[in-house]
């Protein structure tokens, strides 16, 4: 089965405690810090638009998943190519699983009231590696400031509701080999643990491959251990982000 996978820098946050002791020396600190907490994002599967009027000036969002800042300013100024006939142009991107850069601009609307609610909207979403450019064709009716971050706010979301969106999980692929006496027990394991087989290749042997979340993957081969008396061999990869689907999600796939 062919496999898209992307490969990205770990989204990943320290959490730790910092305790306090009294020595002969004075006061010290001992830092002790857990595991790294690899955290998801939402990205883009694919661009789309999305419309809102309000007093008869037209909103139009059109998104776009990025890799890098050139190819934000390459989207943005063909969007402005597009609608070069429109009052305003404004933008915002978000780059990095854990928002590293973001750029926004008002194009020429008051400060504040478009390049910033349009960059809240994707950040406050999840999505990441996007850029967004909502046009603005003027009715000739003012909006106010209040009224323009509405506006654009809704405009924003108009436009990621016409965007199919994923979840990127951070985790690892199993390979799990067993005999045909073990295969029933482990896709009765993975099936209550809701881990979709990936893939699944039955020669002399039964493999079948599957992705698990970062913080399952311990929990996960102690079962498999346990389930099949030491009897499956594991093979584990290096982790790596993995687009996330649920059951429901893959349920509609497989029907068409």
């Amino acid at each position: 089965m062919f496999t898209i996978r992307y490969t990205f820098i770990p989204a990943c946050a320290k959490i730790g405690r910092v305790f306090r002791s009294k020595t002969k020396g004075g006061t010290g600190e001992i830092r002790m810090e857990k595991e790294l907490v690899f955290l998801p994002y939402k990205m883009l599967q694919k661009g789309g638009s999305g419309e809102i009027t309000e007093k008869k000036s037209r909103f139009i969002a059109t998104l776009a998943p990025v890799e890098s800042e050139e190819e934000a300013a390459a989207f943005i100024e063909s969007v402005k190519k597009k609608y070069w006939d429109a009052r305003h142009n404004c933008s915002a991107f978000v780059l990095g699983e854990r928002a590293q850069i973001t750029r926004c601009s008002d194009d020429g609307e008051p400060a504040g009231t478009a390049g910033k609610p349009m960059l809240e909207v994707l950040l406050g979403t999840g999505v990441r590696n996007a850029a967004a450019v909502v046009t603005r064709y003027f009715g000739g009716v003012l909006l106010g400031t209040g009224g323009l971050v509405r506006a654009y706010t809704q405009a924003m979301h108009a436009g990621l509701d016409a965007c199919p969106v994923v979840t990127m999980c951070y985790g690892t692929e199993l390979r799990l080999v067993t005999d045909y006496n073990g295969i029933g027990k482990l896709q009765y394991l993975l099936g209550q643990r809701s881990i979709p087989i990936e893939e699944a290749v039955y020669t002399q042997e039964v493999t079948l491959v599957c992705w698990v979340a970062h913080e399952e993957k311990d929990g996960l081969l102690k079962e498999i251990t346990e389930t099949t008396a030491g009897a499956a061999r594991v093979r584990v990869s290096d982790p790596f982000y993995y687009k996330y689907k649920s059951e429901s999600t893959r349920k509609k796939e497989e029907s068409g």
